[in-house]
């Protein structure tokens, strides 16, 4: 958010001053005089500032996974694009909708402002829709007294920091259209059960007894979804995940 009101307030001026050199500073200047480098600089970069802020605010926004709460889909270090048009149209900066174009669906992988401080991105994954029931108990998933099953996969080893070796199981789990991986870990099961208000969302990690997430926080509004991700391009030390399609 920070980075966006930078760019609007950069944007503003610099299209301001070509502004000005247009309708006023131009008609003083003698013939053949060499324009001010500060209207130089302004008529360079405004075009090309307003074509990277069109595109972040309303195309496409690229992200980098600053931790392993949503492994094994994405991993620490994963350079990801989120479609920002996925859940409508937005005025940046203030994330009001401007033109309704599709809500969240059960099993996406979608980007929100933190509810306790919006000034932060997270990222995880849609878990319960609004009006929904979901209960998380053992380590299985029930939505609306529906279990999700589980199938195992394989065990899951990683390095929770450069000293810290852990070993997951890995497990499929369809949510919706969705079929995607999870991470168990053989630590104590907690009990959950929500209701998902209205303009609500549930949003679990895929890693999930190592994620802080709605189970910690609550719910996400409506008014803070950022967009849905949907493209890994780049990881400096995964070069294979290049190119990923996220589901």
């Amino acid at each position: 958010m920070m980075f966006a009101l930078i760019m609007v307030i950069v944007l503003t001026i610099t299209g301001l001053i070509w502004l000005l050199d247009i309708f006023i500073l131009s008609k003083k200047r003698a013939t053949n005089a060499k324009e001010p480098i500060l209207v130089e600089y302004s008529k360079s970069f405004f075009p090309v500032i307003l074509l990277v802020f069109f595109i972040r605010s309303f195309v496409a926004e690229p992200f980098k996974i600053p931790s392993g709460s949503m492994m094994p889909t994405l991993l620490a270090g994963d350079f990801i694009l989120v479609s920002k048009f996925s859940y409508g149209i937005r005025v940046p900066i203030l994330n009001y909708t401007m033109i309704e174009v599709d809500k969240p669906k059960r099993g996406d992988v979608f980007v929100f402002h933190y509810p306790p401080k919006p000034s932060i991105d997270y990222i995880k994954r849609v878990v319960g829709l609004p009006g929904d029931l979901i209960e998380y108990k053992s380590k299985t998933l029930y939505i609306n007294d529906k279990k999700i099953e589980q199938t195992f996969v394989d065990k899951y080893p990683y390095m929770m920091n450069e000293s810290h070796h852990i070993e997951a199981k890995e497990f499929k789990e369809a949510l919706g259209n969705v079929n995607h991986s999870i991470l168990i870990h053989d630590l104590p099961g907690e009990n959950f059960k929500f209701e998902v208000p209205h303009g609500h969302y549930l949003a679990f990690g895929d890693n999930r007894d190592n994620s802080a997430d709605s189970r910690v926080w609550g719910f996400v509004p409506e008014h803070n979804l950022v967009g849905r991700a949907f493209f890994i391009w780049f990881n400096f030390g995964e070069l294979k995940r290049i190119g990923t399609i996220i589901h």
